[in-house]
């Protein structure tokens, strides 16, 4: 009582706090051997992490092997099991042609020289800072371009092993590996990808990779991405040949992407058909409204351009033509046409106007643009319309034909005859009748664009 009491009194308040503070610790007669010995209860309560953690290394004997070397060194090949559990795609590029993902892996093995005692055959769990003395895997991602192991708030990486020696040794990697993809049916198009491990050093005479649970070694999290549906994931093993040092085992986790089609159609199709259906307005204005059919013309092709340069930025540079080049590139084509088609009918009336003109049929003061009505026909009344007779209609007569083809013998018996046109006096007629050129596209592209459309969805689709 006097020791504890002089104690108290010489020592000072903030290290008798320290020392004596719920420690209920026994002090000796001996006043040097007191101090000792408190000096050294501090000191170990201060460092119990590092006093653990030596525990473990001589309970382990870690000391006494050299983990350098693998487990069975000289024997058989060490067999390793393997299970993996994605718990996310994080993203997946067209660009770069590669995908993101993060996931467990796990890796189950034994190594007899970390057997230890237990009483109750408990295991004992350890981080990262035990595995950097033992022995553990090589694996690594083939064709991976980064990866690394998440730390915050420690790195996650487990470590548990059994007094029999079993070992399970768990990381959460993310990867961003290679994925090979054909675009010839972009964007109605499925990809199929593949994530691949493989041991670094060991071939397979020292080091044997396989699924711990057969098929069932792959689980995944519920995964939703924006633009791709995932059918299903694939375990499945093979193995890889190296000239230089061997044969591999190697393990696949295999999935397959089906790309969601509707945000294609908002962005690219619905608006492609749109511009095509607008450039038809054209067939429908007045063939003598020059600005009007020119200007909604070049307006629908400069926006074709605008989407095909769009779709083309955010695609890679492939040499081959995609499914959406052939549906934006035939449209352009119908566009285009479209402005073609109001070039001909233009220069047709124009030669129209100028025969008549020789003729003598329009005046020189005449004012075309004021006498021609919708259907394209003139209806001034100075102006003589047509310089045809009249032909009664006959059940077999073709409307295009002028009086001067028309047979004026009808034949009694047997099968009535026409002389067949010639191309410059089809030619001849189209001119002199140039407003037939957009009666005729009218039905012409509509149906072409339908018919196109039909083959497009069913050979894609």
């Amino acid at each position: 009582k006097m020791l504890v009491i002089w104690l108290a009194v010489i020592a000072p308040s903030s290290w008798f706090y320290q020392c004596f503070s719920g420690t209920g610790i026994v002090l000796e007669h001996n006043e040097t051997l007191c101090v000792c010995e408190i000096e050294n209860m501090c000191t170990r309560r201060q460092d119990s992490t590092k006093t653990l953690l030596i525990k473990s290394e001589q309970l382990l004997r870690i000391e006494e092997h050299d983990f350098a070397m693998r487990p069975g060194f000289g024997g058989a090949a060490i067999p390793v099991g393997i299970d993996v559990q994605v718990e996310s795609i994080d993203s997946i590029s067209e660009v770069n042609m590669d995908f993101t993902m993060t996931l467990y892996l796990r890796h189950y093995w034994k190594d007899e020289r970390l057997a230890f005692p237990s009483r109750n055959n408990q295991s004992r769990t350890f981080d990262s800072r035990l595995v950097k003395k033992i022995w553990v895997p090589d694996v690594f991602f083939v064709h991976s371009k980064r990866s690394f192991i998440h730390d915050t708030t420690m790195e996650n990486i487990m470590l548990r092993v059994y007094p029999d020696g079993n070992i399970l040794y768990s990381v959460r990697v993310t990867v961003t590996a290679l994925c090979s993809m054909d675009f010839s049916s972009f964007p109605l198009d499925t990809q199929n990808c593949s994530l691949e491990l493989e041991s670094y050093a060991y071939n397979e005479n020292d080091l044997m990779l396989y699924w711990k649970n057969g098929n069932d070694s792959l689980r995944t999290d519920e995964i939703v991405l924006s633009q791709f549906f995932i059918e299903h994931f694939q375990a499945f093993s093979g193995l890889a040949f190296y000239s230089s040092t061997g044969w591999y085992n190697r393990l696949f986790i295999n999935f397959i992407l089906r790309r969601h089609i509707f945000f294609f159609m908002l962005q690219t199709y619905f608006p492609t058909m749109l511009m095509v259906v607008l450039s038809w307005v054209s067939f429908w204005i007045d063939r003598r409204a020059v600005p009007a059919r020119v200007s909604l013309g070049i307006t629908t092709v400069l926006t074709m351009s605008t989407i095909i340069t769009g779709v083309s930025s955010s695609m890679p540079q492939v040499s081959y033509v995609k499914a959406v080049d052939i549906y934006l590139w035939t449209s352009f084509l119908f566009v285009f046409l479209s402005v073609i088609e109001y070039a001909a009918v233009n220069y047709c009336t124009t030669l129209e106007e100028m025969r008549k003109m020789k003729r003598g049929k329009i005046p020189s003061t005449f004012n075309a643009s004021q006498a021609m009505a919708f259907d394209g026909c003139f209806h001034d009344n100075d102006i003589e319309l047509t310089p045809f007779s009249r032909v009664a209609p006959t059940l077999t007569s073709d409307p295009l034909t002028t009086p001067a083809q028309t047979p004026d013998i009808r034949p009694t018996e047997g099968t009535r005859l026409r002389r067949q046109r010639s191309v410059r006096e089809n030619v001849d007629l189209l001119v002199s009748n140039s407003y037939m050129i957009d009666s005729y596209s009218r039905l012409a592209f509509p149906l072409s664009y339908l018919l196109f459309n039909t083959i497009y969805w069913c050979l894609y689709s």
